[in-house]
Order: C-alpha cells, then structure tokens, then sequence
C-alpha cells in the first residue's frame, strides 16, 4: 500500500512538471516608453532583419573588391585507365609489311596531376564601377535600417499609448459603472416606496446596462493592445509587460507647441535620402552598360606537378614528378553586339530619368506631409485642451443632475442624458491625449535627421 502510494505521488510529480517548465519560461517585462522604444528597434522582427541587410551589404561590400583582388585556384586529379587507349601505327617503322599497322599503347596506367592557378584581373570597366557602387551599396541599407527604426519607433509608441488608452477607459468604466450600480440601487428602493416612477428605474437600467456592455468590449480590447505592444516590441505575446509610464504624464510630455515652429532641410528627410539613394543607384546602372564595352585584361599563372606510373606508387618517395608552369594574359574585346549594349544603356537612361522624377515627386511629398503633420498635431493641441474643458463641463453637469434627480427636480431621462455626455466626454478626453501623442511622433519622424552612423 505504501509502494502504491510513492508511485501516485511519483506521478503526479511527473505530470506536473511540464506545465511547471511552461509557467517559468514565460518573462514579465517593465518599461517606460522610452525604454519600450530602444527595446522595440533592438528586438523588433523587422528592425532585426534591418539590421541583417547591412551585416548583408557590408559582406557584399568586400565580395565585390575582392573580384579585382588575387584569386588562387587549386585541382588535383588522378586518373587510372581501366582500358588503356590504343594507337594504330604503321608497322614498316618495326620492319613490317607496309600498308599495316601496329597497335600500341602508350603512357602509364595511372597519372596524378596537381596544379596551382593564380588568376589576376587588370583592367576590367565594370570592376571600377562597381567599386564605385559599394558605398552607395552599403548607404542604401543604412538609410532602410534608419527608415525601418522610425517605423518601428512609431509603432512602439502608438501600441504602448494603446495599452494606456484601454487601461484607463477600463478603469474609468469601471468607475462608472460602480457609481450607476448605486444610483440604480438607490433609485430602485425609492421606486418600491412609491417615491418614483417605474420608468426611471428602468432608463437606469437600460444605461447601466449599455455601461457594462462598453466595459466588457474595453476588456477584451485591452487584451488585443497587449498583444500588439508585445509584437511591436519582438516579445512572444503570452509574456507580460507592465508599463511604466501613464497615459496622462505622456500627454503633458508631448504637448509641445514649440515643435510646430521647427524645420529641416528636405534633403535630410529620410524619405528623401532613400529616394536619393534609388537615384544615384541607377546613375551607376549607366556607368556599368557603359563600362561593359570595353575591353578587358586578366592575367594568370599555372604551375603544377604531373606523375605516372603504372601502379599506384604516387605516395611513395622515390615517385618521379615532373614540373610545368604556364603565365599568359587574356584580353576580350567586346567589338559588335548588334545594338544589344547600347539598346541597354538606353533603357538604364531612361530609368535614370524616372528616379529623378521620383526624387522631385518625394521633395514635394515631404514638404507636403511635415505640413500636414505639423496641421494634425496643432489640432490634436486644440482638440486636447477642448476635451479637458468639455470633461469638466460634463462632470459639473452630471453632478448638477444626480442632486436634481434626487430632489425630485429633474427626470431619469435628463440623468441619463449628463451621464452619457459625461462618458462620452471621457472617451474624448482620453482618445485626445492618444492624439496627441500620436500626432507628435508622426512629425517627429518626418523632422528626424538621423544617420545609421549616428546610432551606430
């Protein structure tokens, strides 16, 4: 019996212990926004295959510098002639009849042969543009790095005002729906004393009622915004994250009205700089067309050993090799393509014009946006300051109404009319600190001058 009672335990010990392995694999996390940025551009999914794109071009880089550099090939073969080849050769040359022939074989069974190959390249067009293409190479990942930063930044931002956005509306409704509770309770025992209508116990009701609906609807959002800040962040979305910083601290952080006042050069833009980068990229396709019809001029070196034998005696010492070694240049002269180049050349042209006409629809594009942005983020200021007043109103007037309803002086109708207004009120005010903050980070971002260097 108490075998049997060790084994149960033994079990359920078991059985427990992947469950137990699950719980602790799972982290919590705490930040403040600013926190949850650096967070987000270091572990985001997006901001890491970024980051791999530049690793990439600095590789490719060096590939396309090393094609003009040395190149050092080796081979060795061995070869054993299962049949040897043979040679028919007229047999007066061994004294016999003319118009014979002897078979012959000539050679060894086997051969090893072992060959060194130095390949060098001295002059080749498409080399030399191509050494001037690594640097816009390598800048064009930067700047998608630095754009991808940006992106990221701004969804880290927008997600984590989110999470705050539903935790305070969830919180609030709770409020609400805690204080309609009493009022409703309250207002139903007058009714059974014979004090009040029927009807405004039921507009109670119908409000109460609508309040818990937008409460539980608020709850499962705050659920969905979790999950989006864990994968704007890189975080697996079962691990918790507590955030730091609130909703109202933030608002106040970025209410900024002298950001409205600042400007940079449009060549600084992001946008613009990659746009600039496509630009320049095709001005090089040009120069490569261009290169390829010249000629070109590499030069090698070959030395090697050969044996032979007719046994397999390549390892031993006293195995005989013979040297050989050869240094020649090769020179390829591109001399007629039948319109084939240049009708290439043309085409790289012609997109090279598109990419200016690209870059000159982006400048505009830019200014355009800083505007508009600058546009939305002085009105998100406005309406913020508006929602603060509109939401003191609302609370005065449904503080006016709960004392009249009590009193006998006003109906439940008019009630329920002030404390809609009031929770619509707080809805607005909440969505305007959201506003702002979002508002911000957009012209931030457009503002924003900095460099892959600059970070790095």
């Amino acid at each position: 019996m108490r075998n049997r009672t060790y084994y149960l335990l033994f079990l359920l010990l078991l059985l427990s212990i992947p469950g137990f392995s699950q719980e602790n694999s799972l982290k919590t996390y705490s930040f403040s926004l600013q926190e949850a940025i650096q967070f987000g551009i270091e572990n985001n999914y997006q901001s890491q295959i970024a980051q791999k794109d530049v690793e990439k071009a600095l590789q490719q880089k060096w590939e396309i510098i090393s094609q003009g550099l040395p190149q050092i090939t080796g081979s060795a073969d061995y070869q054993n002639y299962l049949k040897q080849p043979v040679t028919l050769l007229p047999a007066e040359i061994t004294g016999g009849e003319p118009g014979t022939f002897v078979p012959v074989t000539f050679g060894t069974k086997q051969s090893m042969n072992a060959t060194a190959t130095w390949n060098q390249l001295i002059f080749d067009g498409s080399y030399i543009v191509g050494i001037q293409s690594v640097q816009t190479l390598l800048q064009i990942s930067k700047n998608a790095k630095t754009k991808t930063d940006l992106e990221v930044k701004k969804a880290v931002i927008n997600a984590y005002g989110n999470v705050l956005l539903a935790q305070e509306s969830v919180d609030i409704l709770q409020k609400n729906v805690k204080s309609l509770q009493k009022t409703y309770n309250d207002t139903k025992k007058i009714y059974e004393n014979g004090l009040t209508e029927q009807e405004d116990v039921e507009q109670l009701e119908i409000t109460l009622l609508n309040l818990k609906n937008q409460l539980n609807h608020s709850e499962r959002m705050q659920q969905i915004a979790h999950e989006l800040l864990n994968l704007s962040l890189g975080i697996p979305v079962e691990n918790k994250v507590i955030l730091t910083d609130d909703l109202d601290q933030l608002a106040m952080r970025y209410f900024d009205p002298q950001l409205l006042n600042d400007s940079i050069p449009v060549e600084e833009n992001i946008d613009y700089r990659i746009a600039k980068n496509s630009a320049e990229s095709a001005e090089i396709q040009i120069k490569l067309q261009k290169a390829k019809s010249l000629p070109t001029l590499t030069g090698f070196v070959n030395y090697g050993y050969q044996g032979y034998s007719n046994d397999f005696t390549f390892l031993n010492s006293d195995q005989n090799y013979f040297n050989q070694s050869i240094l020649g240049v090769s020179l390829n002269i591109p001399i007629f393509s039948s319109g084939m180049r240049s009708s290439r050349t043309k085409q790289r042209e012609i997109e090279y014009k598109q990419s200016l006409l690209e870059l000159q629809r982006t400048e505009n594009e830019v200014k355009r946006k800083i505007q508009s942005a600058k546009s939305d983020y002085e009105f998100s200021l406005e309406n913020f300051q508006n929602a603060q007043k509109n939401l003191e109103l609302a609370q005065r007037i449904e503080n006016k109404n709960q004392i009249k309803f009590f009193e006998g002086i006003s109906s439940s109708f008019e009630l329920s009319e002030a404390q809609r207004q009031l929770y619509s009120a707080q809805q607005n005010y909440l969505q305007s600190m959201l506003d702002v903050i979002t508002a911000r980070v957009e012209l931030e971002n457009l503002l924003d001058t900095r460099t892959y260097d600059n970070e790095n």
